[in-house]
């Protein structure tokens, strides 16, 4: 085993979400969001979070302003606000941009710094001595009222290829000026791991702290942050879920968790990586920009298993296919069932549900039930309550909670206007009768509605179900013994569910778009029923057969 890296004595790790990843397309982060994301960072227990900057977006000027009025509370990070060194010709303590950033009242100010030469002369117009002394004079002029100073020297490592001397001048410029770290970044995102080191070790021969900040462009954000970590750096920047511009920035939270779970290095107080996935995902909802079900360590699919083979190891050792314990960063093992999965996949995942399918036949009866299910287009990996329903079916252990008698469902429309749909349900539910009809607009809506009205009486519960999701999937081409092309082909539905704690997802397959809604519709209730009323007792219900009681015969 290779031997770990010694830690550095002092190491930043560096949050720029709500300014660097804010940039993402499509992202917009009002001040409340601002506001809420950097609770959560703080929680994570990162060393710095960039707010924003000041002074250039009214947006970040008023969230430093409610951060000063005390709506941010901070125990772990200190707050930074980001800007630019003073402009050409003019002087620091004059300028109007320089004075936002003190005026933000933050502790800590990051300015960017133009460190390739082509970039002084060609977006800057000025000369290469007049950067310097910008970068010089905002320095000084920052440290001597009292602010930390960190230089994110903007384009260096294309800089230092086109001009070393002159880059490694910034450096040495913002180092003598009292920078406590200069930040070397990879603006465009094209470096690659094995181009790092040699950078980064004559960038430190300066005699400064340093710091890395990667654009993902070529794919390794990450990788180039740690290849930069074991050249010297000792201040990591990211962003929570790799947000940022074009192909975004390296995520933080791999970043740190391979510091901490695989060099050794306590990055983080104590306790806080088990709070990453959780805290990935509610930056995430703050967002509305969806996580990838991908991420490494904090994505759904992170620990998600699904071929044969490696259930079987994972019965004997989880950690025969697994790089860490889940646990470490917050996530979870899955286990997932497809036509993929052998007997362990569904020993396993059962066991996750709480049931006992160490019989082996048993384990093979439903192993071979659900691969002729997925045969036929169901897919159970993306819906654990309908495989939990098709399971308890199997073992006898269903409860009947409601039959279904009949429904229907049409739509109409006139001329020029809008049209609407309206559905009847008629059910048994606890030895009575129930008709009602639902208005939606569309067919699943006003089926939603029905079945929802006809279900409350007997079942009040379901008024906290609520439908968050809906999703069609074609399945072009046989399937089965049914499917065809085009407007023939067989579908597939999944219906999200919510009571507002807990979220299950369900699937309905059939030739009919409508069937296979209704399917995937009425389990989503009879699952949540399942979870939340006691089973009907012997003599006033029968078990479910074949359908009956979910609402395939209608």
């Amino acid at each position: 085993m290779l031997e770990p890296m010694p830690a550095p004595g002092v190491f930043h790790v560096y949050d720029t979400t709500l300014r660097d990843g804010a940039q993402q397309e499509g992202l917009r982060l009002t001040v409340a969001d601002k506001l809420r994301i950097a609770g959560l960072l703080d929680e994570l227990g990162v060393g710095f979070i960039e707010g924003g900057w000041p002074g250039a977006n009214p947006n970040d000027t008023a969230f430093f302003a409610a951060a000063a009025r005390g709506e941010l509370s901070l125990r772990n990070a200190q707050l930074v606000a980001f800007g630019a060194t003073r402009r050409v010709g003019g002087r620091a303590a004059d300028d109007p941009l320089v004075a936002a950033l003190r005026e933000s009242r933050a502790p800590v100010a990051c300015l960017v710094a133009k460190s390739h030469a082509a970039h002084v002369e060609r977006a800057l117009r000025t000369t290469l001595a007049e950067n310097l002394a910008m970068v010089s004079d905002t320095v000084e002029h920052l440290r001597s009222e009292g602010m930390r100073v960190f230089v994110d020297c903007e384009h260096f490592f294309d800089g230092y290829r086109d001009d070393p001397a002159y880059a490694l001048e910034v450096v040495q410029t913002a180092a003598e000026a009292g920078a406590e770290v200069v930040v070397l970044c990879d603006t465009n995102g094209g470096m690659l791991p094995s181009w790092m080191g040699d950078v980064v070790s004559a960038a430190g021969g300066v005699g400064v702290d340093l710091g890395v900040h990667c654009h993902n462009d070529t794919g390794c954000a990450v990788a180039n942050t740690l290849a930069a970590v074991e050249a010297g750096v000792m201040h990591v920047q990211g962003t929570i879920n790799g947000y940022g511009e074009r192909t975004g920035n390296a995520d933080l939270v791999p970043v740190v968790a391979n510091l901490q779970l695989k060099y050794g290095w306590q990055v983080l107080p104590e306790g806080a990586l088990a709070e990453a996935t959780r805290i990935s995902h509610a930056v995430a909802a703050v967002t509305n920009v969806a996580g990838s079900p991908r991420a490494p360590f904090t994505g759904s699919s992170a620990f998600a298993h699904k071929a044969g083979l490696h259930a079987s190891a994972i019965r004997v050792d989880p950690n025969l296919y697994q790089h860490i314990d889940p646990a470490a960063v917050g996530n979870d093992m899955r286990m997932l069932i497809s036509d993929m999965a052998g007997r362990a996949n569904i020993q396993i995942k059962g066991e996750e549900l709480g049931f006992d399918l160490s019989d082996r036949d048993l384990a093979g009866r439903v192993t071979d039930l659900v691969k002729a299910r997925e045969a036929a287009g169901y897919s159970y990996e993306a819906a654990d309550a309908s495989f939990e329903l098709l399971l308890r079916d199997e073992l006898d252990e269903l409860e009947e909670y409601f039959r279904v008698l009949h429904w229907r469902v049409h739509t109409h429309s006139a001329a020029g206007a809008p049209s609407d749909s309206e559905a009847t349900v008629k059910l048994q539910a606890r030895g009575d009768v129930q008709l009602f009809v639902g208005e939606g607009n569309g067919p699943v809506n006003a089926l939603d509605h029905a079945l929802r009205r006809a279900l409350t009486p007997a079942f009040p519960v379901v008024d906290r179900y609520e439908l968050t999701d809906y999703r069609v999937r074609v399945l072009d081409g046989p399937v089965g013994e049914r499917g065809g092309h085009g407007t023939d082909a067989v579908v597939r539905v999944l219906i999200d569910t919510t009571d507002g704690e807990r979220t299950w997802t369900t699937v309905g397959v059939g030739a009919n778009i409508i069937e296979a809604s209704w399917e995937a519709l009425s389990d989503a209730y009879l699952h949540g029923l399942v979870h939340d009323v006691p089973a009907p007792s012997a003599g006033t219900s029968d078990r479910v057969a074949a359908g009956v009681g979910t609402g395939r015969d209608g």
